[in-house]
């Protein structure tokens, strides 16, 4: 029997960059290129409430501060990191279960942007100072 060698290859990861802004219907198109399509929409829901937050809430719409996002795909996840040059905050934590309805429950911290992101993606996490964002998405069975 030959012998055999498997390699692990790790993800390619790009970045794109963009000024504050709330016109994403470009930046969101690049994002989702390699995205399954029974994903999309829920996606870009998703994204787009990241994206805003960033633009508008960590960078203040100040055209002269950028935001970052560094992306990955492979067959079984997605992964997005999105960074903003605002001062940060404290992040709440959104916990809830699949059978909640769409709207936050009322021990929830967040707002509905927030609360979209925590449902949608099967993981988030902050960095410690509230300037970072990365999110994944499971890929399985589609």
């Amino acid at each position: 029997m030959p012998s055999m060698t498997l390699t692990y290859v790790a993800p390619q990861w790009q970045t794109l960059t963009f000024s504050s802004t709330l016109f994403l219907q470009p930046i969101l198109e690049v994002l989702l290129a390699n995205v399954p399509h029974p994903l999309r929409d829920e996606l870009r829901l998703g994204l787009q409430e990241a994206l805003v937050n960033a633009a508008r809430h960590g960078n203040a719409l100040n055209p002269e501060k950028v935001v970052f996002v560094r992306y990955t795909y492979s067959p079984e996840q997605c992964w997005w990191v999105i960074t903003d040059q605002g001062d940060g905050f404290l992040p709440p934590r959104c916990v809830f279960s699949p059978e909640d309805e769409l709207l936050p429950p009322d021990d929830c911290e967040c707002g509905r942007g927030l609360f979209l992101i925590y449902a949608i993606f099967d993981e988030v996490y902050w960095n410690a100072k509230g300037t970072e964002l990365s999110l994944c998405k499971y890929l399985t069975g589609y």
